[in-house]
């Protein structure tokens, strides 16, 4: 049997891996994936996106077959190989929950609702890991996660264009945009962090002024960086200036339709214009995310309350 299939081409054996896998067969799909990786990698035409695949499904196999410690490995190397692959992070995840290392875990889930928020699995694990790393760390348990990387527009709209060749109306508008308008360069970005980290700095003394000016200033830079849109959406609260705050959390929210801070920070600025209802649902929104999140809780009771 072995014999006949390394005869194979690297395509040939993928479907055989697949085949196995679909069967059951985790075991022997993971010696299939190896000769398929070993066959692409020896071809010369190293194409990182079969090999991403490739590297993703073995990591599926072994997972499948509790081998928790090989998966995380393939899917890092998958993930280097195609960045922000949503299969290999979300395998990922899982295989470190399973070792209990929730922070892990948390990041990954956390990456992969950035690239598509209506993926219940990736929900279903922030919950899970919001609450075993409550127990564990206790309220302040975010101080101590790993930074959660940022997934550049540029991929969402390749995974949007990728998932579907007829995409959804908000999907052609953000590619239409990127058309519009090419992203920062490397330069810009560098200038962009800087100036965004002197911001933060002045946040951190209750200089908010100072810091919503140095935020715009890293804005006008590197447009695309959803963090500067809620940093300054914070100091606009702190100023009182409600309407700019809740312009910067929609625009958060159209970069990554999952981010807890501009939900939260908008329905702060609507509870101060008044806006009750709008204000319950962005809550809702952060408590469906993350049900654990008590800072969200207290506010929509406050909110309830409103006349």
């Amino acid at each position: 049997m072995p014999q006949k299939r390394r005869s194979q081409s690297w395509t040939e054996l993928k479907q055989a891996g697949n085949e196995c896998f679909r069967a059951g067969q985790y075991g022997e799909a993971v010696n299939v994936y190896s000769q398929s990786i070993q066959l692409l990698e020896k071809s010369g035409q190293k194409n990182k996106e079969d090999l991403g695949i490739l590297y993703s499904n073995r990591a599926a196999s072994y997972l499948k077959d509790g081998n928790c410690n090989e998966c995380i490995k393939d899917c890092t190397k998958s993930l280097e190989l195609v960045p922000f692959g949503f299969k290999a992070l979300l395998r990922r995840a899982s295989a470190y929950e399973a070792l209990e290392r929730y922070r892990q875990a948390y990041v990954d889930y956390k990456t992969v609702l950035q690239i598509d928020c209506k993926i219940p699995a990736a929900h279903d694990g922030v919950n899970r890991m919001t609450k075993a790393l409550t127990d564990i760390d206790g309220p302040s348990w975010r101080e101590k996660l790993p930074p959660i990387p940022t997934v550049p527009m540029s991929v969402k709209e390749s995974l949007a264009q990728a998932a579907s060749s007829t995409p959804s109306p908000q999907q052609n508008s953000v590619i239409d945009n990127k058309k519009k308008a090419p992203g920062p360069g490397p330069e810009a970005v560098k200038k962009a962090k800087a100036l965004k980290e002197e911001g933060n700095a002045f946040v951190k003394k209750g200089e908010h002024k100072k810091a919503m000016e140095k935020y715009t200033q890293s804005i006008s830079q590197d447009p695309t960086e959803v963090t500067t849109y809620t940093n300054r959406a914070l100091c606009y609260l702190s100023l009182k200036m409600y309407k700019e705050a809740i312009n910067d959390c929609d625009t958060a929210l159209r970069m990554d339709s999952a981010n807890i801070k501009a939900f939260y920070r908008r329905a702060q600025a609507n509870k101060e214009l008044k806006n009750k209802k709008m204000c319950i649902e962005d809550l809702n929104s952060v408590l469906k995310i993350e049900p654990g999140n008590m800072a969200a809780q207290k506010l929509l009771q406050e909110a309830q309350k409103m006349k």
